[in-house]
């Protein structure tokens, strides 16, 4: 008997052993549910997938919809049968990525798409992904795209009338939203029904408002009696999406022009002025900026369609073996 048929012997055999009849207090939390070659996908695995990629519990998703729990849990299968197949070509051609290789594919990800590391992060949280988890990803794209090089002899060519139709196919894709660059002198409110101290607070503001309206650098005065964040850097707190601005400052600094400040704005714990340092009209990056980005997309597509051709062809000569 062969090395491999001993080990798809040893397979059934757990397979088996899991099939057996146990007592129903002891609830089945994990088996197998697939055979690939001399590998298996386990439901522990399968529900784990299930839950990244449709942000629901599979119990939950089949109680709401089991005809869609259905269907959706034989697509993550097929999927996880294609990725234990790809590992297991990847490790016999011995396809490595580097660390350095997965790091510079993330930075040329945000250098395309104008992203800081804090966008990135925050966006994959939105995605219900860690940033470990999204480096695991990029590091298993990288070796696909190895393994699609290495198995397919035709390179792969992107037009350039091609990405020019994608350009103007997609151009909500390459929008820039509009941004407000603000700062903010900020005095704290400590006890509001002491009359001395809103007196003085009154008094303080009026001042700062005044020799702001002569012309003095609203930075130094910001470094002088600010309280609030980013006095240090001259009172800048950032570029903000006028659509999850605070509302009352949105009104104060409407109709001001880049350079004007805003009248006190009173609030229970504090006194407010604001600068507009810049405002950042919508826009839509030109074609140049974008035409990397969109070679890059273009290239991924063709990739997968080759890559799923092929899994396809490999899968159709696999020993697979479903256990539903």
């Amino acid at each position: 008997m062969g090395k491999r048929q001993r080990i798809l012997v040893a397979l059934v055999t757990i397979l088996a052993l899991f099939s057996l009849n146990f007592p129903v207090a002891a609830e089945v939390c994990n088996r197998i549910v697939a055979l690939v070659e001399d590998d298996l996908v386990t439901l522990h695995e399968l529900n784990k997938r299930m839950r990244q990629l449709t942000g629901m519990d599979p119990t939950e998703l089949k109680r709401k919809d089991e005809n869609r729990y259905l269907k959706t849990r034989q697509q993550i299968l097929d999927m996880l049968i294609d990725e234990k197949i790809t590992q297991k070509k990847i490790q016999e051609l011995g396809i490595k990525v580097t660390d350095k290789e997965v790091d510079e594919a993330i930075e040329k990800i945000k250098r395309d798409n104008h992203l800081t590391q804090e966008d990135l992060v925050a966006a994959l949280k939105n995605q219900g992904m860690s940033y470990l988890e999204y480096r695991e990803k990029v590091k298993t794209d990288l070796e696909r795209l190895q393994l699609i090089n290495y198995e397919v002899k035709s390179k792969i060519i992107i037009k350039e009338k091609d990405i020019r139709a994608y350009y103007q196919e997609h151009l909500d894709q390459f929008k820039v939203k509009g941004s407000l660059r603000l700062a903010m002198i900020f005095l704290p409110i400590r006890q509001a029904d002491d009359k001395a101290e809103m007196d003085h607070l009154k008094h303080k503001i009026e001042v700062i408002y005044e020799r702001l309206k002569k012309g003095e650098d609203f930075g130094q005065l910001a470094r002088e009696y600010s309280k609030g964040p980013g006095a240090s850097q001259g009172g800048i707190i950032g570029d903000l999406d006028p659509k999850v601005l605070d509302p009352m400052i949105l009104k104060a600094i409407q109709g001001l022009k880049d350079g004007e400040v805003s009248q006190p704005i009173f609030r229970p714990n504090g006194v407010q002025i604001i600068k507009l340092v810049r405002r950042y009209r919508g826009s839509v990056r030109p074609y140049e900026e974008a035409k990397e980005a969109i070679y890059d997309i273009l290239y991924r597509q063709e990739v997968d369609k080759r890559y799923y051709a092929w899994i396809k062809d490999l899968r159709s000569k696999a020993y697979i073996k479903v256990c539903f």
